[in-house]
């Protein structure tokens, strides 16, 4: 009997001891879809929405993007424990297709050395140019 309290207490121990204390940081989403959207019709800016799920401020260090054709904003404050916060971004707009990764830095515990990495994804198309000098082609038989 003593060794099976010995074995249940070392068992508790080491799942209290398991138990991350600290801030932690949960995206609603880590992949923004901008779908296919024209040039000059949208301002490029979306968002990735977070909260602190954990028990101590989440501090958001760094937010780097894989190009220069990509600028994200971070928060300036500490996000307390509950609280919830977005992460901005801007891409330029230009025609092709979209795939960029935004690397954030924080001090969560939950996730590897506090590094998350979000992705947005999509497809940019330039609009058509119309020439209204252009002479207009002929409708076939007619």
């Amino acid at each position: 009997m003593k060794k099976f309290l010995g074995l249940v207490a070392a068992v508790l121990i080491s799942a209290a001891g398991y138990a991350q204390n600290g801030p932690k940081i949960e995206f609603k989403s880590d992949t923004v879809d901008f779908g296919t959207v024209y040039k000059g019709e949208d301002s490029g800016i979306r968002t990735f929405e977070f909260t602190n799920t954990g028990n101590e401020p989440l501090i958001v260090k760094d937010v780097k993007s894989t190009c220069g054709c990509t600028v994200p904003s971070k928060p300036t404050e500490p996000i307390m424990p509950g609280k919830s916060d977005k992460i901005e971004i801007k891409y330029n707009m230009n025609p092709g297709p979209i795939r960029k990764t935004i690397t954030i830095m924080t001090n969560a515990v939950n996730v590897e050395n506090g590094m998350v990495a979000v992705k947005i994804k999509g497809e940019v198309i330039a609009p058509e140019n119309v020439n209204i000098l252009e002479k207009k082609k002929a409708i076939p038989n007619q």
